[in-house]
């Protein structure tokens, strides 16, 4: 795709600042010189979705911004309209790959902003991220694995799991160049593996011993309760592993390479950067 650079004088709100993607997002778009307003209830600007005071504030002065839900989907319409009226008029949306099938069954604040963007009327651009590669270190999957055993209702089903970093890099670029308004991306990695196979790179790489067991969703239910994890969690975790189990994460996308012209980085390049650093080592 050919794209041009957009004006540097524009402010650009990233939302979930201090998250997996926008911690890395806002020091790539001011190593770009680009004027950047980092928001999250604990970040440089104060943002709390169920706020609303701090929602004028926060979108103050902005023209482009990187929106990252909640996970109620409640408040999304409400500050969609409210950041097009404040002069908003470039989106970056983070959602979830497979949305245009599961609807808000799940990850609905995702497949709620994904929506209403789209209908309003402004330029966006849409990013369907597969499960990130940081979830084994920095998500759910890392305490279990520490543990030495991370069970799953995923059974044998591979997926080409996104690499936070390429996400990162895809979303400067949006908020940057011109030509992405009005398309919708899908993000993945350049290979498919099982998480069992994940595991297995991990556990060589970290010399730590772990393994993968696949278990069924009710299985997954009871070891959550019994972690006293919130049954809405609970819930909400099941249904998005079941999904993942019928394959519809499966397909590699091109999203990383339409957008940067590149291929994305490798599971295997992630695990190695990630036991270095010493992700599974405590």
């Amino acid at each position: 795709m050919t794209t041009t650079p957009r004006t540097t004088g524009e402010l650009i709100l990233v939302l979930g600042a201090t998250g997996k993607t926008g911690r890395r997002i806002v020091p790539r778009l001011r190593a770009a010189g680009r004027t950047v307003r980092a928001a999250s209830r604990s970040g440089e600007t104060r943002f709390d979705w169920n706020e609303r005071s701090t929602w004028a504030p926060a979108l103050d002065g902005v023209t482009a911004l990187y929106l990252v839900a909640p996970e109620e989907p409640e408040p999304v319409t409400d500050f969609v309209a409210q950041a097009e009226a404040a002069g908003v008029r470039r989106f970056v949306v983070l959602s979830g790959r497979g949305v245009d099938v599961s609807g808000e069954s799940f990850l609905a604040g995702m497949a709620r902003a994904d929506r209403v963007v789209q209908e309003a009327d402004v330029d966006w651009t849409v990013i369907r991220a597969n499960n990130f590669a940081q979830n084994f270190d920095e998500d759910f999957a890392h305490a279990p694995l520490l543990a030495g055993r991370l069970a799953l209702p995923v059974g044998d089903i591979a997926e080409p799991f996104v690499d936070v970093e390429d996400i990162a890099d895809v979303v400067v670029a949006l908020l940057t160049e011109e030509g992405h308004s009005g398309r919708v991306y899908d993000l993945s990695g350049p290979r498919a593996l099982t998480y069992a196979e994940a595991v297995a790179e991990i556990a060589a790489a970290s010399g730590r011993p772990m393994r993968f067991e696949a278990v069924t969703a009710e299985q997954f239910l009871a070891e959550l309760r019994a972690g006293d994890v919130p049954e809405s969690l609970a819930r909400e975790l099941a249904a998005v592993f079941t999904f993942t189990a019928e394959g519809h994460l499966s397909p590699l996308a091109t999203g990383v390479r339409d957008v940067l012209g590149r291929e994305p980085r490798d599971f295997t390049e992630y695990v190695k950067a990630a036991a270095a650093r010493g992700a599974w080592a405590r």
